[in-house]
């Protein structure tokens, strides 16, 4: 990939994710051992034919990016044990890469073959709920929990394009609070749905009623008006991407004073066109300068054959960031994160701890 550093490790100290997809984190093996089990062709059959398939060589639109999906997602989609170890094999590489507390984003409905209509990825009418989905994708980080020793919670996402999915998202956000699922998102194309449907709307007018924490992708190519809508309408915690943010100063002071939390993505942003290609004018720049409350998140991994160590060293290396910063981020993300009170006060403590610093008396 053209202007990327080394896969170095830059900040080997634990680190929080909160923006990534799981169904864009899956081992390419995983998808060929599928396919092999369940008969299903690929057009290549080793890791690096897939691979070279999959990955996006070159920045693209958002739409492109979205089209790589279908490569692979028929794969998974709609088989139980298939699920269950993409979402156990995700907790493995987190750890592998530091991270001690994760949120992993999906759409229950993109991996069910019944109760989902349309049903996804051209697949046969099965017995796979979305409901079901969330009960396999909870056992599977919460085993990788156990033997990996981080702790992995899921958000669970509408999507822009099917707003008659959004009120069952927001039911499996209620039924599954007390098994793993924190929140829920707004994903999908925002260049070609950037308003959102009155169906997303009651959902999270839902999800407000019922105490789930809340994010939405806004502002990655949609304009700054998306985030308003995301923060003003939505009642967004937090956004995902949000550079579109700087269009609207207003705007982006009054969520500086807000202390709102934006995932950022930084290989993600240069493949999907969303900002600038080169890396020393990015909007997390100004973040980083006005001190604002961000994360540093991998998005998708598998389709940009990438790493959360290779989005710190980008950091690192085109952007200024320090250890200072990495550790002043990762705090802000430990803080921003939609685990229990409780549980966040831990986690926050944690990394005081692990980096060396007096913990702030205020939280």
């Amino acid at each position: 990939m053209a202007e990327l550093p080394s896969d170095q490790v830059v900040f080997n100290k634990p680190k929080v994710e909160l923006h990534v997809h799981l169904d864009g984190a899956i081992r390419v093996q995983t998808i060929l051992d599928v396919a092999k089990r369940r008969g299903i062709s690929l057009p290549a059959n080793t890791v690096e034919g897939m691979t070279q398939i999959i990955i996006l060589q070159q920045p693209a639109t958002l739409t492109q990016f979205l089209g790589k999906f279908a490569e692979y997602m028929h794969v998974v989609a709609g088989d139980r044990a298939a699920i269950k170890r993409i979402a156990y094999e995700f907790v493995e590489d987190k750890a592998k890469e530091g991270v001690i507390y994760v949120e992993v984003r999906y759409s229950p409905h993109f991996l069910a073959n019944t109760k989902v209509y349309p049903i996804p990825w051209d697949q046969a009418e099965g017995d796979l709920s979305p409901d079901e989905v969330v009960h396999l994708v909870n056992v599977g980080l919460s085993e990788g929990e156990r033997d990996f020793k981080i702790k992995a919670r899921s958000i669970l996402c509408c999507m822009r394009h099917m707003p008659n999915w959004s009120m069952d998202v927001v039911e499996l956000c209620k039924k599954y609070q007390q098994g793993g699922v924190v929140a829920i998102d707004l994903a999908g194309d925002e260049s070609l749905n950037s308003e959102a449907n009155p169906e997303h709307r009651k959902a999270y007018e839902e999800a407000v009623r019922f105490g789930i924490h809340r994010t939405v992708h806004a502002g990655e190519v949609g304009p700054s008006s998306v985030v308003k809508e995301a923060v003003e309408v939505l009642k967004a915690e937090r956004v995902g991407h949000g550079y579109r943010t700087l269009e609207d100063q207003v705007l982006y002071k009054n969520l500086l004073a807000q202390n709102m939390h934006f995932e950022v993505c930084p290989i993600s942003s240069k493949l999907t066109s969303a900002c600038d290609p080169d890396f020393t004018k990015h909007p997390v720049i100004r973040f980083r300068k006005d001190k604002a409350n961000y994360s540093l998140n991998t998005d998708d991994p598998l389709i940009f054959n990438s790493t959360l160590h290779l989005d710190y060293s980008i950091a690192h290396k085109y952007m200024g960031f320090t250890e200072d910063e990495f550790k002043r981020l990762n705090i802000g993300s430990a803080k921003s994160c939609f685990l229990p009170e409780k549980e966040k006060k831990e986690l926050v403590h944690r990394l005081y701890e692990a980096y060396g610093m007096v913990r702030s008396t205020a939280f």
